[in-house]
């Protein structure tokens, strides 16, 4: 179809699974790629196979968990292609851990890689959009890790930050003719193996995200924006945006009593599954604590 013939697309991550077969799907659609990624060998290996199916495309090994590399990047893209009409944000990490053992460092990795490089690459390539006065695209990537994952605070926080910015650019940016939205990918990966039981689950192929990817970054997509999809598999799925549930009012406000009595009646048994994978409701009986002396150091 070349729906995407002229334009210069940037995916972050792209050295291999999501991002490299986003890559694949841009060249066929007849964008101009620059492939990201921090390891300049997977990079390389990703651009020769592009090149070698007729793409035009670039490889990048700047960091965008740092600023500098992000405004770096959309720079290159523009010097060597002279505009910048897509941005994926695709790049990722993961450090699990549980809450009681996670350090630091593990956190502040995990968000400075998927919120501030998102962050930054984002308002580098959206100032170059603006600049050029004629729109653009920039799809984020979001998790249903963000609706709560065992094990992955930092991950499951940044995901849920990333989602809270593609609503909050989306707004900012449509005067602007930018067009924000962002994929939740089913995909196996290297970062899917480190999920516990990754071995028991089923193949998704990572490249099954670029179709979707591509057409949202199209003309024919100009009326979407604002919007989380799940994509991958055999799925298009629109995520439905955060939002008061049941809402229950009281003439003259709350107090403790009132709270007390009501609140069982009004909201008990309104409590959904919890989790990505949406367990059911787990604490219906009462949170009960099963502390062993050595359960901290086992998370």
């Amino acid at each position: 179809m070349n729906i995407l013939q002229g334009k210069v697309a940037i995916v972050t991550g792209a050295g291999k699974g999501v991002g490299a077969g986003h890559c694949k799907q841009l060249i066929e659609q007849g964008a101009k790629v620059v492939v990201n990624d921090l390891n300049r060998e997977s990079a390389l290996s990703v651009v020769e196979a592009l090149r070698q199916a007729g793409g035009d495309v670039l490889s990048s090994h700047h960091d965008i968990s740092q600023r500098a590399g992000c405004e770096a990047l959309v720079e290159r893209a523009i010097k060597t292609f002279g505009r910048v009409d897509i941005l994926i944000n695709n790049a990722g990490i993961v450090r699990d851990r549980t809450l009681l053992k996670m350090t630091d460092e593990e956190f502040e990795l995990v968000w400075k890689v998927h919120v501030m490089g998102t962050f930054w690459c984002s308002q580098a390539a959206a100032r170059a959009m603006v600049k050029q006065g004629q729109g653009g695209v920039i799809i984020n990537t979001t998790s249903a890790a963000h609706f709560g994952s065992f094990g992955q605070t930092n991950y499951a926080a940044a995901k849920g930050a990333i989602a809270s910015m593609t609503y909050t650019w989306a707004m900012e940016l449509a005067s602007k003719g930018i067009r924000v939205n962002a994929i939740s990918p089913l995909a196996t990966t290297d970062m899917s193996d480190t999920y516990k039981n990754a071995g028991d689950m089923p193949y998704f192929d990572p490249a099954a995200n670029g179709p979707f990817v591509c057409w949202l970054a199209s003309d024919s997509a100009d009326y979407v924006s604002g919007q989380v999809f799940g994509t991958g598999g055999e799925r298009i799925a629109l995520l439905q945006h955060p939002g008061y549930g049941k809402t229950a009012t009281r003439q003259d406000g709350w107090d403790m009593a009132s709270i007390d009595d009501h609140f069982p009646l009004l909201f008990r048994g309104q409590f959904g599954p919890l989790g990505m994978l949406e367990q059911p409701y787990p604490f219906n009986d009462g949170v009960k604590s099963n502390f062993k002396s050595d359960s901290i150091d086992s998370e």
